[in-house]
């Protein structure tokens, strides 16, 4: 069912491309079977964009099948075919790039400038990683350790894995969980959020129109509770890889668990961005109006809790909020905007919710509402400044998920790295000093998966990305990656020729 409603080709120039339905099974677009069906809605203006049938535990298991029998293949083929393959995935990527930006933005919200210039550019290089990576999948030289064998270990494939993807970055998270995987060896299923299923959808015909093989890469769209819980669940997927929320990240790890699968867990996060009395203040300040509101504040590394040195805390106070003030939130797919609206209008709800409460034991410093007029109908709020919070409020505790940066004051540099590690969560953070042995220090002691010095948000596909505590475990991108995605094996050669071997005798007879 193909709903487009008055969507116009320019914001949806690849709509033609969903008319079959919204799973991708086998090499091909079919509809769900689950009876029921979804809305893909446009958050900045409230129409329908898409209207798809939605999987049902029968989707999954064709897709699963569909995996498993592609894999002796794929698995099979040499690195140089994989690597091949990519390297033209990456190609039709590049060609299409404008229809991926205007699917991410019209159905994320996001602005144009954020799409074309971060989400796409990034996934086309993911891919020529990749592309490359797939060539370097070594083991331990061969040698002879125990001195009358050679040992030497492989990597190889582990076969069908079963990802689902967050709606924040439809994108680039079905490339971080879809690539990685392809790349070894493996073949994937992967569930995107039913919210933000597009490109996820044209990633996977992208991937068939490169000429990978069909049923190595497969999407299912349905909901987390039946379809999400059934792939998770499903006896013949040996992995699973989950990024969202850690609460929900919690019940994939009872699902997985059950059936005893190899477990990937990217979840919550609640950045801190610190700000020592010797950082340039003008770079911290544009830092954290950046690195908070990057995709509306919807980004589990974004800048959540500023902490400040006391000297700079006013000034950084004053001039953030000045900063905030001056972002053009409007169509995400106007040239002169900055903010696009949240997911939903639920989450927009939530986001306020939250700020609301705060008014009560904290300062709001600016914004705290969502716009009227024109752009009354999306899901937009305005950029949000807290100071004055206590530490253990909700405020600074909880994951917002939104425009909302709350910042606090700290004496010491021990209070200051302490304050950083003083949540259950451990994604990422920054620290802000022009002096290299404190920010050294900040990058030691501050627990986190990654830690920027005088920045904040920027990632390179070379990297790992991961956390630490109640954000989870294993890295997406990066050499890294293979570590979850490849299973590792010892292989031992007898050099001697004996049919008698001296430890035998530690079982039976004697020297």
């Amino acid at each position: 069912m193909h709903n487009p409603g008055s969507v116009t080709p320019e914001r949806f120039p690849a709509q033609d491309r969903f008319a079959d339905g919204a799973q991708f099974i086998a090499g091909r677009l079919t509809k769900g079977t689950s009876g029921r069906t979804h809305t893909v809605v446009d958050p900045a203006t409230g129409e329908e964009v898409y209207t798809y049938e939605l999987a049902g535990p029968d989707d999954v298991d064709a897709a699963v099948a569909a995996a498993r029998a592609a894999f002796p293949g794929w698995s099979g083929a040499t690195p140089g075919e994989r690597s091949d393959a990519l390297h033209r995935f990456a190609a039709v990527l590049a060609d299409r790039a404008e229809d991926f930006a205007r699917a991410e933005s019209l159905q994320c919200g996001k602005p144009l400038k954020l799409t074309r210039e971060f989400d796409v550019p990034g996934t086309v290089d993911n891919t020529a990683f990749f592309a490359g990576a797939a060539r370097h999948l070594q083991g331990q030289s061969a040698g002879e350790y125990s001195g009358d064998h050679t040992s030497y270990v492989r990597r190889e494939a582990i076969g069908v894995v079963g990802s689902i993807a967050p709606w924040n970055y439809p994108l680039q998270m079905a490339a971080w969980k879809i690539l990685p995987a392809i790349a070894a060896g493996n073949t994937i299923v992967l569930k995107p959020a039913e919210l933000t299923p597009l490109t996820s959808l044209l990633f996977a015909q992208a991937a068939t129109d490169a000429g990978i093989p069909d049923g190595v890469v497969n999407i299912v769209t349905g909901t987390g509770r039946e379809a999400g819980e059934h792939l998770v669940g499903h006896p013949d997927v040996v992995m699973t890889s989950f990024t969202g929320s850690t609460a929900v990240g919690k019940r994939v790890a009872e699902v997985a668990t059950a059936t005893v699968k190899r477990l990937h867990l990217e979840l919550g996060g609640k950045a801190p961005f610190v700000v020592f009395d010797d950082a340039d203040l003008e770079a911290a300040v544009h830092g954290a109006v950046a690195g908070a509101l990057i995709n509306t504040g919807q980004d589990c590394t974004a800048a959540t809790r500023a902490y400040v040195q006391r000297p700079l805390y006013e000034a950084f106070v004053e001039r953030t909020a000045a900063l905030m003030e001056t972002v053009r939130l409007g169509d995400p797919f106007a040239p002169g905007t900055d903010l696009g609206p949240l997911i939903s209008h639920v989450q927009r709800d939530r986001v306020a919710g939250f700020v609301e409460r705060a008014r009560a034991y904290a300062r709001v410093v600016t914004g705290g509402e969502a716009p009227e007029g024109d752009l009354a109908a999306g899901a937009y709020y305005r950029p949000t400044l807290i100071a004055d919070a206590a530490q253990d409020s909700e405020i600074v505790q909880s994951e917002i998920f939104g425009p909302v940066l709350v910042v606090l004051p700290f004496d010491s540099d021990d209070e200051g790295i302490g304050l950083a590690n003083d949540t259950p969560y451990g994604l990422a953070a920054s620290a802000w000093s022009s002096n290299v042995y404190r920010a050294n220090r900040a990058t030691r002691e501050i627990k986190a998966g990654c830690v920027w010095v005088n920045d904040h948000i920027p990632i390179i596909s070379e990297m790992p990305h991961g956390g630490y505590k109640a954000s989870g475990f294993g890295k997406d991108m990066s050499a890294y990656s293979f570590e979850e995605y490849t299973q590792v094996k010892h292989v031992m050669f007898d050099n001697t020729a004996q049919a008698r071997k001296d430890w035998h005798r530690t079982i039976f007879g004697d020297r």
